[in-house]
């Protein structure tokens, strides 16, 4: 038969109260930080789903950022070519009415002084900047994509402006895993260029034409170009629906990128997250454990040959 030594049995009785204790300081930690992995050896395999989850969320968080700052530039962008449609709109309505062989010159004047001031907001609108960027130079959003210099009349002289290229390069936004998405138009895609597709409803060459022909009273010079002007207006059309139909997929984009987001957030949380109310019962039980423990020890080893003697 084994004999068991008080030596033993105080060597026991301080490894079984070494054991409660720290099973109730894990439980504690737990509790105090909200967390059931705070170390990898308190779950391996959780601390490797924990640490994907916290990669994809990083990952996550920055599409979102990117979705965020893409919107910001479409919607600019919108904003600004409904600017520059209003101008050609406009611009129409008064090259209908100096048609007409009725208009004596002084209302060609008159309209040919509104076609200046028409000419001095395609400028402005011409080199529109976001936060600082030129939005229609491409890649060299920190260079004017137009100059301007004042003419003998006191306005902009565009002329240079018609034969402009402006930078052709894109802006792209990575919105989602490998979905790379070009946000930007360049100059020459609204306001024409001296190619020979856009060699005659280049916009700057058509208010030079309309100014001149209002001067010279040329009513029929007027008159062609009408059909310039609306093949203009179509293609500042064509490429307003093109940043429309981009704006609406970055918006389905945000809305999975909101709805993966809360997904991996709650696949984190089941993983990271500590159970209070499991863990506050745990822990009042291994209370009660660690006092009995306690208890029992001291009747334990208060005993000794001492007080058989007495």
């Amino acid at each position: 038969m084994l004999r068991v030594t008080s030596n033993m049995m105080n060597s026991q009785l301080l490894l079984n109260l070494n054991r409660n204790a720290r099973s109730m300081n894990e439980t504690q930690i737990q509790l105090s930080t909200g967390r059931k992995l705070n170390k990898p050896s308190d779950d391996p395999v959780g601390m490797t789903y924990s640490l994907r989850y916290r990669s994809e969320l990083a990952e996550n968080e920055q599409y979102m950022k990117n979705v965020d700052s893409s919107i910001s530039w479409l919607d600019f962008n919108d904003t600004v070519l409904g600017q520059a449609g209003s101008v050609v709109q406009r611009l129409r309505e008064l090259t209908v009415q100096a048609s007409t062989g009725s208009n004596p010159q002084s209302a060609l004047d008159s309209i040919n002084e509104e076609i200046a001031q028409l000419k001095e907001q395609v400028v402005d609108i011409a080199n529109s900047k976001l936060n600082g960027k030129y939005i229609f130079n491409g890649q060299k959003y920190n260079e004017k994509p137009y100059e301007f210099e004042v003419g003998s009349d006191g306005t902009y002289d565009t002329t240079a402006a018609a034969s402009r290229l402006t930078d052709p390069g894109s802006i792209d936004y990575i919105v989602g895993e490998s979905v790379k998405l070009k946000i930007n138009v360049s100059g020459n895609e609204v306001f024409g260029s001296n190619e020979p597709k856009d060699e005659h409803d280049n916009l700057f060459t058509i208010i030079n034409a309309l100014s001149q022909a209002l001067k010279d009273g040329n009513t029929d010079a007027v008159s062609a170009q009408l059909d310039h002007i609306d093949t203009r207006m179509e293609k500042i059309l064509s490429v307003r629906s093109e940043i429309g139909a981009k704006t609406n997929r970055v918006e389905l984009m945000q809305g999975r990128l909101s709805d993966l987001e809360l997904n991996l957030t709650d696949l984190q949380s089941k993983t990271e997250d500590a159970d209070y109310e499991k863990l506050i019962m745990t822990s009042k039980i291994q209370e009660n454990i660690y006092n009995a423990s306690l208890s029992v020890g001291a009747k334990i080893i208060s005993s000794s040959l001492v007080d058989f003697l007495r």
